[in-house]
């Protein structure tokens, strides 16, 4: 398992992302690669559930949203964004049009890397064929049927042409609940539970993985090396850090904006006793 890729299942976690957006941060995460055809395919699958079409484009519009370093966050969002026009419920193609603007401020999008190599230019390009398939509803028409047709003949009646996923909700994503990933207990062990000051949400853990289900996960998240296995500790203590920070951030706020009112509420004071 990569860093990045370990680091986005603690995230996932962390942030208690559900199936669809998982999936969604897997196809533009940061590695050096392009999102997987049958990734985007299950993608495209679950725009056609209510639910799961709210949590796909969500993570969509955050992804665009990005800058600077994390320009394939942006330039995989935008890729997806295009298969999902084609393949992908008529509804991402409105909500395309009723935020066109932030579409369209890509085409102006700026990144040098270290090398001086332009990567903006990859997002920039990317944009403008999108805004320009976005204008053209005939063009759109056309290459959403060509492409559903041949998403439909790779299928190759394989489901045996029955459930029907087109304008169907996808049978394997479960509205409203979350992916059964590891805890992250299962994943880093009694240390993590120590960091987190909470020993006994380890325990609770150890007991529920007595489930075949449980034991599968933890087997898969159960490091390899002793290497890995230290990287592992490190992004979760660093990841507890990084929480605590937070929280102390918002109590420094706070008190800040508590100050400010009440040297505020004195200034007045004293100034209406001079007058």
């Amino acid at each position: 398992m990569t860093t990045s890729a370990l680091r986005r299942q603690v995230k996932n976690i962390v942030h208690n992302y559900s199936e669809a957006e998982i999936k969604v941060r897997e196809a533009t995460s940061n590695d050096p690669w392009g999102p997987s055809s049958s990734l985007m395919s299950e993608i495209a699958d679950l725009t056609f559930n209510v639910v799961a079409f709210a949590e796909v484009m969500g993570m969509v519009w955050k992804r665009l949203n990005d800058s600077g370093k994390n320009w394939r966050h942006v330039y995989k969002a935008l890729t997806l964004l295009d298969y999902l026009l084609k393949t992908g419920s008529d509804r991402v193609a409105q909500q395309c049009r009723e935020n066109a603007f932030t579409i369209q401020t890509l085409r102006d999008f700026q990144y040098m890397d270290r090398d001086g190599r332009d990567q903006g230019a990859n997002v920039r390009e990317k944009a403008r064929q999108l805004v320009c398939l976005l204008r053209d509803e005939e063009r759109l028409r056309q290459e959403r049927s060509q492409a559903l047709k041949t998403k439909e003949r790779m299928a190759g009646g394989g489901s045996g042409g029955g459930g029907g996923v087109y304008g169907g909700i996808p049978p394997s994503y479960h509205p409203g609940r979350r992916t059964s990933q590891p805890s992250m207990a299962v994943l880093y062990g009694e240390e993590f539970s120590r960091s987190r000051g909470s020993p006994s949400s380890f325990n609770s853990s150890a007991a529920s993985s007595s489930s075949p289900r449980a034991a599968s996960d933890l087997e898969q998240a159960r490091p390899q090396t002793s290497g890995e296995e230290e990287l592992q500790l490190q992004l979760a203590l660093a990841m507890s850090r990084e929480e605590s920070q937070k929280d102390q951030c918002c109590r420094q706020g706070d008190e800040s904006l508590l100050q400010k009112a009440l040297d505020e509420s004195r200034r007045e004071s004293e100034s209406g006793t001079q007058e």
